[in-house]
Protein backbone atom coordinates (compact mmCIF):
# COMPACT_ATOMS: atom_id res chain seq x y z
CA UNK A 1 0.00 0.00 0.00
CA UNK A 2 2.04 3.58 -1.19
CA UNK A 3 1.10 6.80 -1.11
CA UNK A 4 2.22 8.51 -4.15
CA UNK A 5 4.95 5.54 -4.40
CA UNK A 6 6.08 5.87 -1.16
CA UNK A 7 4.60 2.89 1.40
CA UNK A 8 2.56 3.79 4.18
CA UNK A 9 4.36 3.26 7.48
CA UNK A 10 1.91 2.00 10.08
CA UNK A 11 2.81 1.05 13.85
CA UNK A 12 0.62 -1.68 15.94
CA UNK A 13 0.61 -0.95 19.80
CA UNK A 14 0.24 -4.51 20.91
CA UNK A 15 2.26 -7.56 20.67
CA UNK A 16 -0.43 -10.37 21.14
CA UNK A 17 -1.52 -12.36 18.85
CA UNK A 18 -4.13 -10.31 17.05
CA UNK A 19 -1.76 -7.44 17.18
CA UNK A 20 1.41 -9.39 15.56
CA UNK A 21 -1.32 -10.98 13.19
CA UNK A 22 -2.35 -7.49 11.85
CA UNK A 23 0.61 -5.93 11.53
CA UNK A 24 1.45 -9.41 9.34
CA UNK A 25 -1.85 -8.50 7.36
CA UNK A 26 -0.76 -4.70 6.74
CA UNK A 27 2.80 -5.92 5.74
CA UNK A 28 0.98 -8.21 3.67
CA UNK A 29 -0.75 -5.17 2.07
CA UNK A 30 2.57 -3.32 1.10
CA UNK A 31 2.94 -1.18 4.35
CA UNK A 32 6.10 -0.81 6.35
CA UNK A 33 5.09 -1.77 9.98
CA UNK A 34 6.40 -0.99 13.89
CA UNK A 35 5.02 -3.82 16.52
CA UNK A 36 5.33 -2.02 19.93
CA UNK A 37 4.62 -4.05 23.20
CA UNK A 38 5.05 -4.51 26.48
CA UNK A 39 7.00 -7.78 26.30
CA UNK A 40 10.65 -7.05 26.43
CA UNK A 41 11.24 -10.84 24.77
CA UNK A 42 8.39 -11.07 22.01
CA UNK A 43 9.42 -7.88 20.64
CA UNK A 44 13.16 -8.58 20.20
CA UNK A 45 12.04 -11.77 18.97
CA UNK A 46 9.83 -9.94 16.46
CA UNK A 47 12.73 -7.71 15.65
CA UNK A 48 15.27 -10.21 15.72
CA UNK A 49 13.66 -13.30 13.75
CA UNK A 50 10.65 -12.54 12.29
CA UNK A 51 8.08 -14.42 14.69
CA UNK A 52 6.00 -14.10 17.29
CA UNK A 53 6.15 -17.54 19.56
CA UNK A 54 4.97 -16.98 22.46
CA UNK A 55 1.37 -16.17 20.22
CA UNK A 56 1.96 -17.18 17.13
CA UNK A 57 4.25 -20.53 16.95
CA UNK A 58 5.04 -21.83 13.60
CA UNK A 59 4.38 -18.30 11.73
CA UNK A 60 6.92 -16.41 9.54
CA UNK A 61 6.03 -12.65 9.66
CA UNK A 62 6.59 -10.67 6.61
CA UNK A 63 9.58 -8.82 6.48
CA UNK A 64 7.85 -5.56 6.48
CA UNK A 65 7.40 -6.03 10.01
CA UNK A 66 9.77 -4.81 12.70
CA UNK A 67 9.50 -4.21 16.59
CA UNK A 68 10.49 -1.49 19.13
CA UNK A 69 10.42 -1.16 22.65
CA UNK A 70 10.16 2.46 22.72
CA UNK A 71 6.33 3.59 21.77
CA UNK A 72 7.19 6.98 21.26
CA UNK A 73 9.08 6.18 17.97
CA UNK A 74 6.73 3.60 16.98
CA UNK A 75 3.91 5.69 16.16
CA UNK A 76 6.29 9.10 15.12
CA UNK A 77 5.29 10.29 11.86
CA UNK A 78 3.15 7.44 10.67
CA UNK A 79 0.11 7.01 8.61
CA UNK A 80 -1.85 4.43 10.56
CA UNK A 81 -1.63 3.53 14.21
CA UNK A 82 -3.68 -0.16 15.09
CA UNK A 83 -4.32 -0.57 18.36
CA UNK A 84 -4.63 -3.93 19.75
CA UNK A 85 -3.60 -3.39 23.65
CA UNK A 86 -6.61 -5.13 26.11
CA UNK A 87 -9.12 -2.34 26.17
CA UNK A 88 -9.43 -1.72 30.15
CA UNK A 89 -5.44 -0.77 29.58
CA UNK A 90 -5.79 1.63 26.23
CA UNK A 91 -6.51 4.93 28.02
CA UNK A 92 -3.24 4.43 30.04
CA UNK A 93 -1.21 3.13 27.15
CA UNK A 94 -2.62 5.82 24.53
CA UNK A 95 -3.09 9.53 26.84
CA UNK A 96 1.13 9.69 27.12
CA UNK A 97 0.95 9.69 23.55
CA UNK A 98 -1.40 12.63 22.80
CA UNK A 99 1.40 14.44 21.27
CA UNK A 100 3.44 11.88 19.20
CA UNK A 101 1.24 11.34 16.54
CA UNK A 102 1.82 12.79 13.16
CA UNK A 103 -1.39 15.66 12.31
CA UNK A 104 -1.66 13.17 9.45
CA UNK A 105 -2.39 9.81 11.18
CA UNK A 106 -5.50 7.91 12.00
CA UNK A 107 -6.22 5.41 14.67
CA UNK A 108 -7.58 1.97 14.00
CA UNK A 109 -9.18 0.58 16.84
CA UNK A 110 -8.62 -3.24 16.93
CA UNK A 111 -9.93 -3.60 20.19
CA UNK A 112 -13.49 -4.91 21.52
CA UNK A 113 -14.85 -4.14 24.69
CA UNK A 114 -16.50 -1.03 26.53
CA UNK A 115 -14.43 0.53 29.35
CA UNK A 116 -15.59 -0.13 32.93
CA UNK A 117 -16.54 3.10 35.19
CA UNK A 118 -17.23 4.80 32.14
CA UNK A 119 -19.21 2.67 29.97
CA UNK A 120 -17.42 4.37 26.62
CA UNK A 121 -17.01 2.77 23.73
CA UNK A 122 -12.95 1.49 22.47
CA UNK A 123 -13.30 4.76 19.87
CA UNK A 124 -14.16 7.10 22.02
CA UNK A 125 -11.33 6.21 24.36
CA UNK A 126 -9.34 6.19 21.47
CA UNK A 127 -10.46 9.79 20.59
CA UNK A 128 -10.23 10.94 24.01
CA UNK A 129 -7.29 9.56 25.08
CA UNK A 130 -5.08 10.83 22.41
CA UNK A 131 -6.70 14.36 21.66
CA UNK A 132 -7.79 13.75 18.53
CA UNK A 133 -11.42 14.42 16.45
CA UNK A 134 -12.99 11.04 16.18
CA UNK A 135 -13.10 11.20 12.14
CA UNK A 136 -10.19 10.28 12.12
CA UNK A 137 -10.78 7.23 14.14
CA UNK A 138 -11.72 3.76 12.59
CA UNK A 139 -12.69 0.51 14.10
CA UNK A 140 -11.88 -2.68 12.86
CA UNK A 141 -14.49 -5.90 13.60
CA UNK A 142 -15.05 -9.75 11.61
CA UNK A 143 -14.83 -12.85 11.78
CA UNK A 144 -11.51 -12.41 12.64
CA UNK A 145 -9.59 -14.87 14.22
CA UNK A 146 -6.20 -14.44 14.66
CA UNK A 147 -4.42 -17.26 14.23
CA UNK A 148 -6.81 -18.22 10.67
CA UNK A 149 -5.40 -15.19 9.46
CA UNK A 150 -1.61 -15.31 10.45
CA UNK A 151 -1.77 -18.62 8.46
CA UNK A 152 -3.13 -16.50 5.50
CA UNK A 153 -6.59 -18.38 5.54
CA UNK A 154 -9.32 -15.80 3.56
CA UNK A 155 -11.37 -13.90 5.88
CA UNK A 156 -13.34 -10.58 5.42
CA UNK A 157 -13.55 -7.28 7.75
CA UNK A 158 -15.29 -4.35 8.27
CA UNK A 159 -13.56 -1.28 8.65
CA UNK A 160 -15.79 1.62 10.47
CA UNK A 161 -15.54 5.18 10.54
CA UNK A 162 -17.36 8.48 10.80
CA UNK A 163 -15.24 9.71 8.24
CA UNK A 164 -15.64 7.71 5.12
CA UNK A 165 -11.77 8.72 4.01
CA UNK A 166 -10.49 7.15 7.13
CA UNK A 167 -12.33 3.98 6.57
CA UNK A 168 -11.06 4.13 3.23
CA UNK A 169 -7.46 4.44 3.95
CA UNK A 170 -7.65 1.90 6.77
CA UNK A 171 -9.20 -0.47 4.96
CA UNK A 172 -6.57 0.01 2.05
CA UNK A 173 -4.00 -0.46 4.61
CA UNK A 174 -5.05 -3.68 5.23
CA UNK A 175 -6.56 -4.93 2.04
CA UNK A 176 -4.78 -8.52 0.27
CA UNK A 177 -5.52 -11.33 -1.42
CA UNK A 178 -6.79 -13.20 2.07
CA UNK A 179 -8.17 -9.89 3.64
CA UNK A 180 -11.04 -8.49 2.35
CA UNK A 181 -12.29 -5.25 4.09
CA UNK A 182 -15.63 -3.43 4.06
CA UNK A 183 -16.11 -0.04 4.87
CA UNK A 184 -18.99 0.98 7.15
CA UNK A 185 -20.26 4.48 9.02
CA UNK A 186 -21.88 2.80 11.96
CA UNK A 187 -19.33 3.41 14.47
CA UNK A 188 -21.87 2.57 17.34
CA UNK A 189 -22.70 -0.68 15.64
CA UNK A 190 -20.07 -2.44 14.45
CA UNK A 191 -17.98 -1.77 18.14
CA UNK A 192 -21.11 -3.30 19.78
CA UNK A 193 -20.96 -6.54 17.93
CA UNK A 194 -17.48 -6.60 18.70
CA UNK A 195 -17.68 -6.54 22.40
CA UNK A 196 -20.78 -8.02 23.40
CA UNK A 197 -19.91 -11.40 20.70
CA UNK A 198 -17.29 -11.99 23.56
CA UNK A 199 -20.04 -11.93 26.10
CA UNK A 200 -22.06 -14.19 24.41
CA UNK A 201 -18.73 -16.87 23.27
CA UNK A 202 -18.34 -17.05 27.15
CA UNK A 203 -22.12 -18.38 27.84
CA UNK A 204 -21.85 -20.96 24.53
CA UNK A 205 -18.35 -22.04 26.16
CA UNK A 206 -19.61 -22.54 29.46
CA UNK A 207 -22.91 -24.86 28.12
CA UNK A 208 -20.27 -26.89 26.28
CA UNK A 209 -18.36 -26.59 29.37
CA UNK A 210 -21.11 -28.28 30.71
CA UNK A 211 -21.70 -31.05 27.91
CA UNK A 212 -24.47 -29.33 26.79
CA UNK A 213 -24.39 -29.71 22.26
CA UNK A 214 -25.28 -27.75 19.20
CA UNK A 215 -29.44 -26.99 19.90
CA UNK A 216 -27.87 -24.73 23.05
CA UNK A 217 -25.26 -23.11 21.08
CA UNK A 218 -27.58 -22.24 17.80
CA UNK A 219 -29.77 -20.70 20.83
CA UNK A 220 -27.87 -18.71 22.91
CA UNK A 221 -26.02 -17.35 19.69
CA UNK A 222 -29.26 -16.25 17.94
CA UNK A 223 -30.49 -15.01 21.40
CA UNK A 224 -27.17 -13.29 22.31
CA UNK A 225 -27.68 -11.69 18.02
CA UNK A 226 -30.98 -10.21 19.62
CA UNK A 227 -29.43 -8.94 22.50
CA UNK A 228 -26.38 -7.28 20.80
CA UNK A 229 -29.23 -5.63 18.66
CA UNK A 230 -31.53 -3.99 20.98
CA UNK A 231 -28.20 -2.59 22.93
CA UNK A 232 -27.36 -1.24 19.47
CA UNK A 233 -30.75 0.22 18.47
CA UNK A 234 -30.59 1.81 21.39
CA UNK A 235 -27.56 3.73 21.07
CA UNK A 236 -28.50 4.61 17.42
CA UNK A 237 -26.86 1.71 15.19
CA UNK A 238 -27.84 0.88 11.59
CA UNK A 239 -30.21 -2.37 11.93
CA UNK A 240 -28.37 -3.63 9.07
CA UNK A 241 -25.12 -4.15 10.52
CA UNK A 242 -26.11 -6.70 13.08
CA UNK A 243 -26.84 -9.47 10.56
CA UNK A 244 -23.71 -8.53 8.56
CA UNK A 245 -19.60 -9.53 9.31
CA UNK A 246 -19.25 -7.59 12.45
CA UNK A 247 -22.29 -8.86 13.42
CA UNK A 248 -23.57 -12.18 12.93
CA UNK A 249 -20.22 -13.32 11.24
CA UNK A 250 -18.23 -12.59 14.27
CA UNK A 251 -20.47 -13.69 16.71
CA UNK A 252 -20.58 -17.33 14.98
CA UNK A 253 -16.77 -17.09 14.68
CA UNK A 254 -16.11 -16.57 18.13
CA UNK A 255 -18.89 -18.78 19.85
CA UNK A 256 -17.70 -21.46 17.48
CA UNK A 257 -13.96 -22.04 17.40
CA UNK A 258 -11.42 -23.43 19.97
CA UNK A 259 -9.22 -20.64 18.79
CA UNK A 260 -11.64 -18.12 20.47
CA UNK A 261 -10.34 -17.46 23.90
CA UNK A 262 -13.38 -16.07 25.03
CA UNK A 263 -15.06 -19.44 24.05
CA UNK A 264 -12.37 -21.60 25.47
CA UNK A 265 -12.13 -19.55 28.90
CA UNK A 266 -16.15 -20.32 29.09
CA UNK A 267 -15.56 -23.56 28.74
CA UNK A 268 -13.36 -24.18 31.30
CA UNK A 269 -15.48 -22.28 33.50
CA UNK A 270 -18.26 -24.78 32.72
CA UNK A 271 -16.08 -27.34 33.65
CA UNK A 272 -15.76 -26.37 37.20
CA UNK A 273 -12.32 -23.92 37.00
CA UNK A 274 -12.54 -21.37 38.98
CA UNK A 275 -12.55 -18.22 36.95
CA UNK A 276 -9.10 -17.37 37.82
CA UNK A 277 -7.52 -20.82 37.12
CA UNK A 278 -9.59 -20.67 34.05
CA UNK A 279 -7.71 -17.10 32.97
CA UNK A 280 -4.18 -18.60 33.63
CA UNK A 281 -5.39 -22.13 31.49
CA UNK A 282 -6.90 -19.90 28.50
CA UNK A 283 -3.48 -17.41 28.02
CA UNK A 284 -4.08 -14.47 26.51
CA UNK A 285 -7.10 -11.89 27.10
CA UNK A 286 -10.83 -12.66 27.20
CA UNK A 287 -12.21 -9.42 26.78
CA UNK A 288 -15.23 -10.54 27.65
CA UNK A 289 -14.16 -11.12 31.60
CA UNK A 290 -14.24 -8.35 32.30
CA UNK A 291 -16.38 -6.24 29.61
CA UNK A 292 -19.52 -7.96 30.76
CA UNK A 293 -19.88 -6.01 33.52
CA UNK A 294 -19.07 -2.48 31.50
CA UNK A 295 -21.59 -3.94 28.60
CA UNK A 296 -24.60 -4.58 31.09
CA UNK A 297 -24.08 -1.41 32.86
CA UNK A 298 -24.07 -0.02 29.99
CA UNK A 299 -27.76 -1.58 29.17
CA UNK A 300 -29.24 -1.02 32.45
CA UNK A 301 -28.53 2.80 32.17
CA UNK A 302 -30.45 2.53 28.96
CA UNK A 303 -33.16 0.50 29.87
CA UNK A 304 -32.24 -2.46 27.29
CA UNK A 305 -32.77 -5.89 28.83
CA UNK A 306 -30.04 -8.36 28.56
CA UNK A 307 -30.42 -11.42 29.97
CA UNK A 308 -27.54 -13.37 28.31
CA UNK A 309 -24.83 -10.75 29.44
CA UNK A 310 -26.61 -10.49 32.81
CA UNK A 311 -26.13 -14.28 33.55
CA UNK A 312 -22.29 -14.17 32.43
CA UNK A 313 -21.66 -11.67 34.89
CA UNK A 314 -23.53 -13.56 37.47
CA UNK A 315 -21.55 -16.56 37.10
CA UNK A 316 -17.83 -14.71 36.82
CA UNK A 317 -18.29 -12.35 39.19
CA UNK A 318 -21.52 -12.69 41.35
CA UNK A 319 -21.04 -16.43 42.66
CA UNK A 320 -23.84 -17.98 40.49
CA UNK A 321 -23.03 -21.82 39.75
CA UNK A 322 -22.77 -22.50 36.42
CA UNK A 323 -25.28 -25.32 36.40
CA UNK A 324 -27.78 -22.55 37.09
CA UNK A 325 -26.64 -20.96 33.81
CA UNK A 326 -29.05 -22.94 31.45
CA UNK A 327 -32.26 -22.55 33.94
CA UNK A 328 -31.84 -18.98 34.27
CA UNK A 329 -32.08 -18.21 31.03
CA UNK A 330 -35.28 -20.50 29.81
CA UNK A 331 -37.24 -19.64 32.95
CA UNK A 332 -37.66 -15.80 31.79
CA UNK A 333 -41.53 -14.99 30.97
CA UNK A 334 -42.93 -16.59 27.27
CA UNK A 335 -42.95 -13.75 24.62
CA UNK A 336 -43.04 -13.34 20.77
CA UNK A 337 -39.52 -14.53 19.39
CA UNK A 338 -39.08 -11.20 17.68
CA UNK A 339 -38.93 -9.12 21.21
Amino acid sequence: MTTQGVPLRAAVLGSGSWGTTFAAVMADAGCDVTVWGRDPATVDEIARDGRNTRYLPGIDLPAGVTATHDVRAAVADVDVVAVAVPSQRARDVLAPLADALSPRAVVVSLMKGVELGTDQRMSEVVAQSLGIAPARVAVLSGPNLAREIALRQPTATVVASTDDATARLVARACASSYFRPYTNPDVVGVELCGAVKNVIALAVGISQGRGMGFNTMATVITRGLVEITRLGLALGADAETFPGLAGMGDLMATCASPDSRNHTLGVHLGRGMTLDAAVVATGGTAEGVKSCRSVLELATSLGVEMPITSAVVRVLHEGLPVDDLAGLLLARPHRAEGV
